[in-house]
């Protein structure tokens, strides 16, 4: 905006409830609290400030940066984000479609981190298409004072190539501890006024044979009903994801990569109630299934269980 430069205020509430059928036992929670500053300073200068009240009761700083537009459809942002890589893993929390986010955006390809990226937007109607490609610390985002011999990296484009259709394929290599990451993702949906249907692949490779390579699938189908009274519309959801055995870069006291989440698949079915437009109060109502290898013990929070959680975006 070149005039406004009155900064804007956005907050999300996520609470849930969860009951875990296998232990007959359940729990309250508070997801998230977040609240965002945005504004402009100067027509071609703006900034973002988050931070999470409550993230699974912790208070966390997600995003500060100030961006840039130095040309046309030319974006430069620097500071701490989300790195841009895979398409769940970057949805906000009022933007998604599950209560539990997919093992991609949970686990295998959730980054966020310090550094700058450079982005380009075409929005020609006949090819819109985003590029995107920043270089980060790699050490998250509490360790910024260390110095580091190898920057991370990450390249995304966004292509969309037909009325409805978006492909989005990315790349990421990071190295938290002595053993480098590399990862290639990609992503595709369709989506019209009722449906919105998703597929993602994510390939994770560890170098040096530190850790055995991570396959992991996300996919998913939602169809909107309309109504008329007291909710806008109800949607029906059903989602397979699945994820290897995976390692988050941690090595222990030997300098091997330690298994951090045991090879699982997941089936999850729910409805969601929207009040007013999609995205700004939502109910949503999960039961999800979860199917383990012999022999391994699952963690107590990664078992089947329903879900229902209140959404709020403001």
């Amino acid at each position: 905006e070149t005039k406004d430069y009155l900064p804007e205020i956005h907050g999300t509430i996520r609470t849930k409830f969860e009951y875990q059928t296998e232990m007959a036992a359940s729990r309250f929670e508070v997801r998230n609290a977040r609240i965002s500053i945005t504004g402009n300073v100067l027509p071609i200068v703006a900034y973002k400030a988050e931070i999470d009240l409550s993230d699974e009761g912790q208070i966390k700083m997600l995003d500060a940066y100030a961006r840039l537009f130095p040309i046309k459809d030319l974006t430069v942002t620097a500071g701490q984000m989300r790195v841009p890589f895979t398409i769940d893993a970057h949805r906000s929390p009022h933007q998604q479609y599950f209560a539990n986010r997919s093992f991609i955006g949970k686990q295998v390809g959730d980054v966020r981190d310090v550094g700058a990226t450079l982005a380009y937007t075409r929005k020609d109607a006949s090819l819109p298409f985003i590029l995107e490609g920043g270089l980060f610390n790699g050490s998250g985002l509490t360790e910024q004072k260390e110095w580091h011999k190898t920057l991370n990296y990450s390249l995304k484009g966004q292509l969309w190539f037909a009325k409805g259709w978006n492909l989005t394929l990315s790349t990421q290599m990071m190295k938290p501890a002595e053993v480098r990451v590399n990862m290639y993702d990609a992503g595709i949906y369709y989506e019209t006024d009722k449906f919105h249907i998703e597929a993602e692949y994510l390939y994770k490779h560890y170098t040096k044979d530190a850790f055995r390579d991570v396959n992991a699938f996300d996919g998913f189908i939602c169809y909107d009903l309309p109504l008329k009274k007291i909710f806008s519309k109800i949607s029906f959801l059903g989602r397979f994801d699945y994820m290897g055995d995976h390692s988050d870069g941690t090595a222990d006291e030997n300098g091997h990569l330690t298994l951090t989440d045991a090879e699982r698949k997941r089936i999850t079915g729910g409805i969601t109630l929207s009040i007013a437009k999609p995205f700004i109060s939502d109910i949503r109502i999960n039961y999800e299934k979860y199917f383990y290898n012999d022999g391994v013990t699952p963690k107590v929070s990664e078992q089947d269980k329903i879900v229902i959680e209140f959404m709020t975006r403001f």
